[in-house]
């Protein structure tokens, strides 16, 4: 017998009743034909179903690779990269330009504040001799609490986000202000939860309290 083919056999008229014997080719089966809906043929035992594979995106597997961005881009380095961001978006919309009045001295006072709080933030961390490096927050050596510390616990990140906005300011256009909410999203996610994380590991109740009556911004 052909594969593909039917074949019929009849038998010699009688009082019996003829029986039809039919071949379905294994193939069949794929295309929603089972043996078991022919009239006379039993289910073959070969036959399998197979459901389509669907591709599966590991969940653990996702929260690794957001995991892995934490501690690893330096605040400096990410507001760079947002400023060179800034700058070409409004190079390449000039339709979006906004007018703003006073834009320049707007632009020097707001970076210029920022800046400030940075230097200030910087300092004060140097005073109590402990690590300024945004990446390793479990090398501290003390919590800092005072100075501008009493006011914000990121005065430096603060800092930066304001000589971001002086520069949006500064090109006077829609989309680099769209960018400020990334550094600020970014920065909690990836900079300053793990710093939280590892300080309360590290001083416990000290930073716990600290933590409870200091903003996280302002």
């Amino acid at each position: 017998m052909g594969l593909g083919e039917i074949f019929v056999f009849a038998c010699e008229e009688s009082d019996v009743v003829p029986k039809v014997f039919i071949e379905v080719p294994l193939h069949s089966v794929s295309n929603g034909l089972g043996l078991s809906d022919i009239h006379g043929a039993q289910p073959d035992s070969r036959r399998r179903r197979f459901a389509p594979r669907r591709p599966q995106v590991s969940f653990a597997l996702y929260l690794n690779l957001v995991n892995a961005l934490e501690l690893k881009v330096p605040p400096l380095v990410l507001v760079l990269v947002l400023a060179v961001a800034m700058w070409f978006a409004a190079m390449q919309l000039p339709s979006l330009a906004i007018t703003l009045p006073w834009r320049h001295g707007l632009a020097v006072t707001i970076s210029c504040v920022g800046i400030l709080l940075i230097l200030v933030g910087g300092y004060a961390f140097q005073k109590a001799k402990t690590t300024v490096n945004p990446t390793k927050p479990a090398a501290a050596s003390s919590v800092v609490t005072s100075g501008v510390y009493r006011f914000s616990r990121n005065p430096m990140y603060v800092g930066f986000l304001l000589a971001l906005t002086g520069w949006a300011t500064f090109l006077s256009h829609t989309l680099p202000f769209l960018l400020l909410p990334v550094f600020v999203a970014y920065i909690n996610r990836f900079q300053i939860s793990p710093e939280e994380r590892a300080l309360s590991a590290k001083f416990g109740d000290e930073y716990e309290t600290y933590k409870h009556a200091v903003r996280r911004w302002l």
